[in-house]
């Protein structure tokens, strides 16, 4: 795929890795970082070989892995001389007391104290250690120096308890990342994002449905979130997982969705409307379950009409519309975008290979007032952006 706006690309990620279980995962963390596009060195303590091999992080991260600070002299200033970033993970509450007071006596202790640049640490410890007031207190006083914490999670914890503690995971550590490198220039806004579909029930049990995975509108939810704006994502049934600090709405109906879209816009000054939700739903709902006949007669009538409702007030934001067509139906869109009175449509055939429903890849058409210009096939990261970049080119 041409074109990818990979926020990542030529980026050079100094990766610390200490000694607790979660050290396995750092394997998985390069792989998604080279896939990025980033370059990936590897700092170890001593503890940390006791859970991956020095061997594995060289062969993940394809560069020499670097341990200790007698062996490759000067390296703990070389290494953070060409660092864009620093990303301890996992972070121990040993390494985090080194930092939090500035102790050097290992190779990634060191190297942190060379660093001037943006640090990110990934605590990972038994839930007892977590809480203790002295891991605490060296968390905050990071904090207060500009370190970004990812994490920790709560849930089940190597010794076999249950707590705070586990290691964030590795997409949450990746966004984080990410953030650190993305343009700010969304800061001044308020945007709101739908997704998913919308579930319209003809009995408790059954409904009408569609395909949508929500992929899309999480996307633009993260890179918006990643850019500086303040997000709230409102969203259908998903499989997906919910964005770190980005406030959450579910829904179900498009008569839920309505409602959450109406309240929420009123204080955004952008909608991305990109749910796909029912256009239809049964025109009667039975309160018990339909008996299985030969044959069910289904009468439908059209759900609110979202766009249209939000677009006639005079206070309402700045909306992008979706156009999922089966072909090239571009003046459907078009005409979409004139009679529902809005300011930006995206347009995607979903017949086209990469573009349908629950892929990460999509090909669109941006359409507006004064132009039209397609994309080819990249993965929803970067259809996410480019629907950004173009949202404030309109409003420059």
């Amino acid at each position: 795929m041409k074109n990818e706006r990979k926020v990542l690309r030529n980026k050079s990620i100094l990766l610390g890795v200490t000694g607790g279980v979660a050290a396995y995962k750092s394997v998985d963390l390069i792989r998604r970082l080279r896939e990025g596009g980033a370059s990936v060195t590897v700092m170890m303590t001593e503890a940390a070989k006791n859970f991956v091999t020095p061997l594995s992080l060289e062969v993940a991260s394809r560069n020499k892995v670097y341990s200790d600070i007698f062996s490759d002299p000067l390296s703990h200033i070389s290494l953070p001389a060409h660092g864009d970033a620093i990303v301890i993970a996992p972070a121990t509450a040993n390494i985090i007391g080194k930092f939090a007071n500035g102790i050097a006596d290992d190779l990634v202790s060191t190297c942190f104290l060379a660093f001037t640049g943006k640090i990110i640490v990934a605590p990972a410890m038994n839930w007892r250690m977590y809480e203790n007031p002295a891991v605490q207190r060296n968390l905050d006083t990071l904090l207060s120096r500009g370190v970004i914490r990812v994490g920790p999670e709560e849930g089940s914890l190597a010794c076999g308890e249950e707590g705070i503690g586990r290691m964030a995971d590795i997409p949450e550590i990746i966004e984080s990342i990410k953030s650190l490198f993305a343009k700010k220039d969304l800061s001044t806004e308020r945007i709101l994002v739908t997704a998913g579909a919308t579930r319209e029930y003809l009995d408790p049990i059954r409904f009408i449905s569609n395909r949508s995975s929500g992929k899309m509108g999480y996307a633009v939810a993260r890179a918006a979130y990643r850019r500086g704006a303040k997000v709230t994502l409102i969203s259908g049934p998903t499989s997906l997982e919910r964005p770190k600090g980005i406030n959450f709405i579910s829904v179900e109906t498009a008569g839920d969705m309505l409602r959450a879209v109406s309240e929420g816009s009123r204080s955004s000054t952008v909608l991305v409307m990109s749910a796909a939700v029912s256009d239809f739903k049964p025109s009667e709902r039975s309160g018990e379950k339909i008996e299985k006949t030969d044959e069910i007669l289904l009468r439908l009538i059209q759900t609110p009409d979202i766009l249209s409702e939000v677009s006639k007030r005079k206070d309402r934001p700045f909306i992008i519309g979706f156009a999922a067509e089966t072909g090239r139906k571009i003046e459907n869109a078009r005409r979409k975008l004139r009679e529902k009175d809005i300011d930006m449509i995206v347009f995607n055939d979903v017949t086209e290979e990469g573009s349908g429903f629950d892929v990460n890849t999509n090909k669109v058409i941006l359409i507006d007032k004064d132009q039209e210009k397609e994309f080819p096939l990249l993965d929803k990261d970067s259809v996410a952006d480019v629907i950004l970049d173009r949202m404030i080119e309109i409003r420059a």
